[in-house]
């Protein structure tokens, strides 16, 4: 997968359910720039799986969020955020801080999505995997939110890459 050049300040959100992809790619850049709510609810519960903790991994994500983006600096978003209305929050900070929003959508093949779960040493249930990658927005319903570049990973997979 290529890297992509996120300039500074750029809010970069990864769309995709569980076991796509979004993890390795967004492992590509710096620690400092990489959000997870599975690495918050780890370290508020000692599990990733724990979803009582969303509610607090979510208040540290907007924290850290905040944080960077009025200081001008990037961040990669590792979450599923297959939902709209997490999409919307994220881009009402960018929004708010007058940052650059991007998005990369997962639209790996369901199969592919399934078999590498199941390879994962945390496993998402099938049946939550399934539900995620119905709910994915198609590249133009991310432009009609408002992300400001949208990025398919199989185009970055591509050896010339793609923008839309």
């Amino acid at each position: 997968m290529s890297d992509l050049t996120l300039h500074p300040g750029t809010l970069c959100t990864l769309i995709g359910p569980p076991g796509c992809g979004k993890s390795t790619f967004a492992a590509r850049y710096p620690a400092s720039w990489r959000i997870c709510l599975d690495l918050y609810r780890e370290l508020a519960t000692d599990s990733q799986a724990d979803q009582s903790a969303t509610p607090v991994a979510a208040q540290i994500q907007n924290l850290l969020l905040d944080a960077r983006l009025a200081r001008a600096r990037t961040v990669v978003v590792d979450s599923t955020n297959v939902f709209g209305h997490v999409r919307a929050g994220l881009l009402a900070r960018a929004r708010y801080w007058q940052r650059p929003t991007l998005a990369v959508l997962f639209d790996t093949p369901l199969p592919t999505v399934e078999a590498q779960n199941a390879s994962r040493d945390r496993v998402v249930p099938p049946h939550i995997v399934r539900e995620y990658h119905q709910l994915l927005p198609t590249a133009d319903q991310l432009h009609d939110e408002g992300f400001g570049t949208v990025y398919l990973a199989s185009e970055l997979n591509a050896p010339t890459g793609g923008r839309r």
